[in-house]
């Protein structure tokens, strides 16, 4: 194979490989949550600041939803079970949801 031909083939190869599709994960408002416990899951499984974790739990509070992080889908399943199962722990109805971006 000449240098082209290796070349065009790379070209080829890199034309197939597509970028994966992302996930945006949310928080759920309810009403009995308490804001502390979402501040920290904010902090504990998405990686947030204080300042972060209380803005976005301040959007959920006040629109019914707020966006923790987008990522790719098994980041997003993942991140979504470790919620559900640490709010079920701390007996909080807290719902987590993902929706592809």
């Amino acid at each position: 194979m000449s240098n082209q031909q290796i070349d065009a083939h790379l070209v080829a190869e890199k034309a197939k490989i597509k970028r994966p599709k992302l996930y945006k994960v949310m928080l759920l408002n309810d009403d009995y949550t308490p804001m502390e416990f979402v501040v920290m899951i904010l902090q504990k499984f998405f990686s947030m600041s204080g300042e972060q974790a209380t803005q976005v739990m301040l959007k959920v509070h006040r629109d019914g939803f707020g966006v923790c992080g987008i990522f790719v889908k098994d980041v997003a399943t993942t991140k979504l079970e470790l919620v559900a199962g640490f709010s079920r722990e701390h007996q909080h109805p807290l719902q987590c949801t993902m929706e592809e971006v």
